[in-house]
């Protein structure tokens, strides 16, 4: 059953939905993912990216790094390799495809997550796709919403902490010979001495943690291409011929290549899933497509240059033949083939990197749950105490379990996340380019910095205490409108 379901979703359902949404956003918002690259940059390069508020707000760098410790994890590792292993080497380009699509839904769903994100009481805020369904698509899609947040919560906060705590005790076991118990009672220690400090404590973690992680795998992987650099371009060739069936590969075909690009590709960068929205809702911005843009890029962080380096660490190691695939694969395909190029110690670099990439996934995880039980009963302290003490045993359980079928279920409940949020996405569409447009409007105005003015959205339904910039900028927006001139201004 969880095969032919799989099947359904993947096979068909999800690629069309994400095709729809990412095509359909990137044509409408005029390649935006293209047009904000270098403004991407810009952003996080300004002093407003690293602010705090006063009331303790997160600031976009952080949200950035929060976001990037959950998309950059196993998948960018063990998942690429199952990628190749099963689809070939053509599967990578389908990722990159989903990429290049999904930098664009990202910008779509985390500038929603913004424009409809709540204050909570003690000044924060909370917000994601559940409040946006119920926000912008109106109180009778409340049912959508709570579906959403059941799936969310089944799913990150506790069928992927369970699998990440399984791929790091394996990894750890099979590299240092440490028993799985061990490896996942430590975890569970130092995960709830961090969940128990809140989204605040995590994001400090993420802030040390994620570059560290990132920035020593990229690494590695600069020093694999180096010692290689004459048959990089090759391998990119065989990349491109295998993802359209010119070359002969291992794998099922371009139909497999295509099956898995798509599935890997979301599951390791998560656009369109709604997960990152959640995070993205919390950070301190002047304007929503500010953590848009913010979050997009760290799409292109995930997939197109981690996924990748990963891809040319398999493809140019001697571990695997695109003739004849290999007799190994997931994180153990990516430990052989780094050993084959820097010797052994590769495969303990590789179950470090993991092990980094698992843990802060956790704490990502976590959140995510925190932010679904938040949705049902706001800032219930004993509830979230009890998800707290299920993640701690999650982290020890998950280490010593076989999760084969957890595997399976997990994927299910991933693609009914993804249907749920690509379908808000295509009902929010509109209102996502008329906060996109509203930007890019400031910005053809000479405006340095745009300002959200909600007195210019008086339809939606947005919450004026999340944007409290517009209490100071006195009469006039930023971008020049008198609040009676709003009227006047053409959205479409």
């Amino acid at each position: 059953m969880l095969e032919l379901l799989n099947d359904i979703l993947w096979g068909k359902v999800l690629i069309a939905m994400l095709i729809a949404v990412g095509i359909g956003f990137t044509v409408e918002s005029r390649f935006v993912q293209f047009r904000y690259f270098g403004r991407m940059f810009r952003i996080l390069g300004s002093g407003q990216a690293f602010s705090r508020e006063k009331d303790g707000h997160l600031s976009s760098f952080q949200a950035l790094l929060l976001s990037v410790a959950g998309r950059v994890g196993g998948g960018n590792i063990a998942g690429v390799a199952v990628a190749i292993t099963l689809g070939g080497p053509g599967a990578v380009f389908w990722m990159w495809l989903v990429g290049l699509m999904g930098m664009a839904t990202s910008f779509l769903e985390c500038t929603l997550a913004q424009t409809y994100k709540q204050t909570e009481p003690d000044g924060s805020y909370r917000g994601g796709p559940a409040y946006y369904i119920v926000k912008g698509m109106g109180k009778r899609w409340t049912w959508l919403a709570v579906l959403y947040s059941i799936l969310l919560l089944v799913t990150f906060g506790f069928g992927f902490t369970a699998l990440q705590s399984y791929s790091i005790a394996v990894s750890f076991e099979d590299a240092f010979g440490i028993p799985a118990l061990a490896t996942g009672i430590g975890m569970a220690i130092l995960v709830g001495l961090i969940i128990f400090g809140g989204v605040k404590r995590i994001a400090r973690v993420a802030e040390v943690l994620v570059p560290v992680m990132a920035l020593g795998y990229l690494m590695i992987a600069v020093v694999v291409l180096a010692m290689n650099i004459a048959d990089v371009p090759a391998m990119l060739l065989l990349i491109v011929k295998s993802a359209f069936g010119l070359q002969p590969a291992v794998g099922g075909g371009i139909g497999a290549a295509i099956l898995m690009g798509v599935k890997r590709g979301l599951f390791s960068n998560e656009a369109g899933l709604g997960s990152a929205p959640n995070v993205a809702a919390v950070a301190h911005v002047p304007h929503p497509a500010n953590q848009g843009g913010v979050q997009a890029f760290s799409v292109f962080i995930d997939t197109l240059v981690l996924c990748t380096c990963t891809a040319l660490i398999i493809l140019l190691g001697t571990t695997y033949d695109p003739a004849h695939g290999a007799d190994i694969g997931g994180v153990a395909l990516t430990q052989a083939s780094l050993a084959s190029h820097v010797g052994e110690w590769g495969r303990d670099f590789v179950s470090i990197a993991l092990l980094l990439f698992g843990f802060s996934t956790i704490l990502y995880n976590y959140y995510l749950g925190e932010n679904s039980l938040n949705f049902f009963s706001p800032e219930n302290r004993k509830l979230f105490n009890v998800f707290r003490v299920a993640v701690i045993v999650l982290c020890g359980w998950g280490a010593t379990t076989d999760l084969h079928t957890v595997f399976g279920f997990a994927d299910v409940t991933m693609g009914l996340l993804a249907l749920v949020n690509l379908f808000a996405l295509i009902m929010l569409m509109r209102p996502g380019l008329r906060i996109m447009r509203d930007y890019d409007r400031q910005i053809s105005a000479g405006e340095p910095q745009p300002v959200f003015d909600t007195t210019q959205f008086a339809d939606l339904d947005l919450d004026p205490e999340a944007w409290p910039a517009d209490r100071d900028r006195g009469h006039r927006s930023a971008s020049g409108y008198a609040p009676g001139e709003a009227a006047a201004v053409d959205y479409r």
